[in-house]
């Protein structure tokens, strides 16, 4: 096992020599092809979420730094309204995160190092309780656009990784609805975002914890969304893990 991963290193290095990327962050080379959009350097100067104190149901980053025994209590309200139980993203939309959503909407591959990070958020609580993935989906007008769907991609990948069953035959999107506008309050996302999903094979989820795999939680709009429909079709609770997510001022 380690000399597969030792080889598979090296073969990334090789690549990385022969194919040089360049870094999406500082314009550098990145050293490995595991590291995907952003150099070495970029990915240490990028926040990742490890031990910081989060609101515990929408995750995002606390001013307040509490006892690891009390983070369970902490809340922002300002998810009160939100229909799913948790949400945790692996860190800051900046830096390496940011680099590497935006290259995955272009590119239908995610780097070893986004993977890495992703299990280490979902075996954290109160993700770790999760039985099921299933990916928030592109409306299918949108998706033959694109070609892919980057969080079926995520979420297909994460399934490798962690052994959690995959399902993208439940959950779709009925409306062809176009990205948040800039600017738009958490209300105005709610609105857009409304009847736009529904379950098609509910037996699929009745009784699972459902883990909801995106690529960036801003509003949580779109998780509480998706998370209507899931529980109303009997899943048992809504967790969502995303690649990012922005620090609100």
């Amino acid at each position: 096992m380690h000399l597969t991963n030792a080889a598979s290193l090296c073969y990334d290095s090789l690549l990385a020599v022969v194919y040089p990327r360049r870094c999406e962050v500082c314009g550098g080379s990145v050293e490995s092809r595991a590291l995907g959009a952003a150099c070495a350097n970029c990915w240490q100067q990028t926040r990742i979420f490890a031990n910081e104190t989060l609101c515990w149901k929408c995750g995002e980053l606390s001013p307040a730094t509490v006892a690891a025994e009390k983070r369970e209590a902490v809340r922002c309200r300002r998810c009160d309204v939100a229909s799913f139980t948790a949400a945790r993203a692996c860190g800051v939309y900046e830096g390496a995160l940011r680099a590497s959503i935006l290259l995955l909407k272009r590119e239908p591959h995610v780097c070893r190092k986004l993977i890495e990070e992703l299990v280490k958020t979902q075996q954290r609580a109160p993700l770790n309780v999760a039985t099921q993935i299933i990916p928030v989906p592109l409306h299918a007008e949108r998706e033959r656009e694109r070609g892919f769907n980057q969080a079926t991609l995520i979420a297909r990948e994460l399934s490798r990784a962690t052994g959690l069953s995959l399902n993208t035959a439940s959950l779709m999107r009925t409306k062809n609805v176009r990205q948040h506008r800039a600017g738009m309050d958490a209300k105005g996302r709610r609105d857009t975002v409304a009847d736009v999903f529904r379950v098609v094979q509910p037996a699929l989820v009745t009784g699972e914890r459902v883990l909801l795999i995106d690529d960036v939680f801003t509003t949580g709009a779109t998780a509480s969304a998706c998370a209507d429909v899931l529980l109303e079709a009997g899943a048992a609770e809504v967790l969502v893990l995303t690649i990012a997510r922005p620090v609100r001022s």
